[in-house]
């Protein structure tokens, strides 16, 4: 009996280990519209599962701030707004597959995804 429960503690502690090596912290910025909704500052750190895309973003934002939910995405399709961009690492990332690997250097923090409002006008 000991030993199921040593095992079964052993098996928690290292899945436990293994969770945390794959969660990174990521930063991203917000225009001011969505930081107004959001009640937030310019920029907000969030724990996201690897692998870093920008669906994960996305989700990990809205699950944070489910204000955001539709602002950002459609609400069914998931798709981006039309008047909402993507960058990172000086980078326009509007157009890419949402399930493709963020740049390392913002998977590791080092860098921003930044969320742009489009300026439209004539």
């Amino acid at each position: 009996m000991v030993d199921n429960q040593y095992r079964a503690n052993v098996l928690r502690h290292f899945r436990t280990v293994a969770a945390k090596e794959t969660i990174r912290m990521v930063r991203v910025i917000l225009p001011y519209h969505l930081r107004n909704l959001a009640h937030v500052g310019a920029e907000v750190a969030l724990e996201v599962e690897s692998p870093v895309t920008q669906r994960s973003v996305l989700d990990a934002l809205e699950a944070r701030y489910p204000m955001l939910r539709g602002a950002i995405r459609e609400h069914v399709t998931l798709q981006r707004r039309a008047f909402l961009r993507f960058f990172a690492c000086e980078e326009d990332l509007s157009h890419e597959s949402p399930d493709a690997p963020l740049p390392e250097a913002v998977a590791s923090g080092k860098e921003p995804f930044i969320v742009v409002g489009a300026i439209a006008g004539g």
